[in-house]
Order: C-alpha cells, then structure tokens, then sequence
C-alpha cells in the first residue's frame, strides 16, 4: 500500500475549479456561435472558458463513437482477428466498408468508427466486447455515470437515433477529457488517414478522417464528426498549444469549422500555459547499499492559466513505505497527484531518478560467486 502525503504549493496558476462551479469568463461580444449548445474547456483543470446552452441534453449524432470507441479500447486484446457478427454491419449511413464474414480486429474497427465514422464498426464493436447492442448500451451507460456525465442517455453505439439517446456538450466534453487520456484513442483520431487490415481474406486499405478541421487549424488532435437529420452537424475537437489543450464541442451547428477555430482563437488568446511546480521527493530503501533514491516524474505538468491567476494547488505523493533493492532508473515506485480542492488535475508516475544496488553479505556474497562458478561449469559443459 502507498503512503499518502499531503501538502500545499502556491504557485502562479489558474483557480482550477470544477466544472459545475467556474465563473463564466467575460464573454467578448465578438463570439457568436452557430450552434444551438456547445462548450470550450481547458482539458487538464475542466475550466469553461466559453459555453452557450452546454447543459441542455441533444442528439450528438456519431460523436457518440467517442464512447463506443473508448470501451472497445478499453477491453483490450485489441489485435485478435475475428469475424464480424454480420447482422450488425447491416446498418444504415456512414460506414467502414465491412462485408459479410469480414476479418477483423478491434483495433481495426476503432480506426473504422473514429476516421470516417463508420455505423458498421460501431455495431460489430458493440456485439464483439459485449455480446450485443443492447448489452453494450448498458456498459455505455455505466461509463458516463463514472465520467459524471449527468445529461446523457446513450441508446446506440453508432449514434443513430434511438429513443431518448442524446448528451449535453457539457457532458461530451467530459467524455472526451477522458478519451483523451487514453493514448490509444489519441493517437487515432489525430490521424487524417491510415492503413488498416480487414476482410476475408483481410487485406489492407486506407481510410480517411472526416475531420476537416485536422487540415484547416494548427493544433488541432481530433476528435469527432457527426451529423443525422434530427441531430444536425455535430462536431467535437480538440486543440493543443505549448502544452495546453483546449476541448470544443458544438451540437446542431451548421458553420462548425468556422466555430471551432473561432473558440479556440478566443480561447488561447484567453489563456497562458503555467507548468507546475515538483516538489523534492525521494524514497526510503531497504537491502541497499544507499539510504533513499531521488524521485522524478516523467514530463512536467503544464495547465492553461487566465491572467496569471494565484491558487493554492495541493498534491499527494503516494509512496510505499520503502522499496526492495535493487531498484533500477526509471523503475515506477509511486505517484504524484495535483489537486484544487477535492478535483483530481492529473496523477504522474513517480520514477527512480538513478539505479540503486543491494546490499549483499560477505555469506552471501561468496554463494553468489559459487552459483556463478557453476553455471560458468553447466554453460562449457
């Protein structure tokens, strides 16, 4: 079990609040959204910089494949070919060109649902994680509930209206926060195209990104298109600058693109990318030849701030009470975790900053040299 310790930093940072409880920025009269609901986020802290009915439950078209995509990342065994539940290809709009007892694998159809948004890889992904549409539905659903989304009821794992389906831009922002974090999904729906395998027998093809805006703002990491008659166009990006990531999401927009890069010009020209402090850390060691090893964490951690704010952000570093010798650098021996108040801003691997080597007794030492003498013996025999 890790220890926690608890302390506060004061640092020259956004207030990082929850979602639910950030003052709404001073909105510029300039910003005019075509949307009828749509929210732009700092994804590290959740801090609303802008939003226009972000609480109001919609249709969300095929940005629902954010969802169903994340759960079929997250049952893993992502390269295992097999065949497609052919009942469930059969199914209307955009697809991913699967046939009749095509090969395939999950990870082929994530390329499938996130590129150009295909109902028949949402379908065959839902049966093959979960057995069925419906049964997939209820796993949809209990995931929202574990992200905090509030307003949102998913019915299909495609986005094609079923009675009720629908999630509020406040909430698919949520989602995508958490899809985010997966780098599997990131490194997806970043992609304008790629080269996938499926068939029977599978062979390769190129699939191709809906997502104009990858091409059209610098920055831009994803994420999802979507558009049906009832849900109009629909569109959730994400847009990395010095460190900073920005979250959109409009629903039942039809100038889209335009919006997206006008939030973000707002919003970057709103923010400034502050990196956190790291506090010393080291570990006690037992059966070493050195008392404690010094701690790093990977990359530093970098937020959006608004005019150079001061908070107090605190962190826990979580630590077993010693580490077994030898430790090698680079070897994961605990966290480090930044908060405001009780939200959680992110949890960073805490790493053996140096190699540190055991203690070995002379008894010991000369039954190592033996064991060595002989297998030197079994090795020439």
């Amino acid at each position: 079990m890790y220890r926690v310790l608890k302390n506060c930093v004061t640092l020259l940072i956004l207030p990082v609040l929850l979602i639910v409880s950030v003052p709404e920025l001073p909105v510029h009269a300039e910003i005019s959204v075509s949307a009828k609901a749509c929210i732009l986020i700092e994804a590290s802290t959740g801090r609303v910089l802008f939003e226009k009915n972000a609480q109001e439950k919609l249709p969300m078209a095929s940005t629902t494949k954010i969802m169903t995509t994340l759960l079929t990342i997250e049952s893993g065994d992502l390269d295992t070919e097999f065949m497609v539940n052919n009942q469930a290809i059969h199914v209307e709009g955009s697809s991913m060109g699967l046939q009749e007892n095509d090969i395939v694998t999950k990870r082929a159809l994530c390329y499938g649902m996130l590129l150009p948004s295909g109902n028949d890889a949402a379908n065959a992904s839902a049966v093959a994680v979960a057995g069925s549409i419906p049964a997939f539905a209820r796993l949809m659903n209990q995931r929202a509930e574990k992200i905090g989304m509030t307003r949102t009821c998913f019915v299909t794992p495609s986005g094609l209206e079923g009675t009720g389906h629908g999630a509020s831009a406040s909430d698919m922002a949520l989602l995508t926060r958490e899809a985010l974090q997966n780098q599997i999904f990131r490194e997806i729906c970043s992609q304008a195209s790629a080269v996938v395998k499926f068939g029977n027998p599978p062979y390769e093809r190129r699939l191709y990104n809906s997502n104009k805006l990858l091409g059209m703002y610098d920055g831009v990491i994803g994420v999802k298109t979507g558009f049906t008659d009832e849900a109009g166009r629909c569109l959730v990006s994400a847009c990395e600058r010095d460190g900073v990531t920005l979250i959109c999401v409009t629903l039942n927009d039809r100038d889209d693109w335009n919006d997206h890069m006008q939030l973000y010009d707002y919003g970057f020209s709103q923010i400034s990318p502050v990196t956190l402090e790291i506090p010393e850390i080291t570990q006690n060691l037992a059966g070493s030849t050195q008392e404690k090893i010094r701690l790093r964490i990977e990359q530093p951690v970098v937020i959006g701030t608004v005019n150079q704010d001061v908070s107090e952000i605190s962190y826990k570093i979580l630590l077993s009470p010693f580490a077994c010798a030898p430790v090698r650098d680079g070897e994961e021996l605990g966290r480090l975790e930044y908060y405001f108040r009780d939200q959680k801003i992110c949890s960073c691997p805490l790493l053996a900053d140096g190699s540190a080597e055991a203690k070995i007794s002379p008894e010991k030492s000369k039954f190592m040299q033996f064991l060595d003498t002989l297998r030197k013996i079994i090795r020439n025999a």
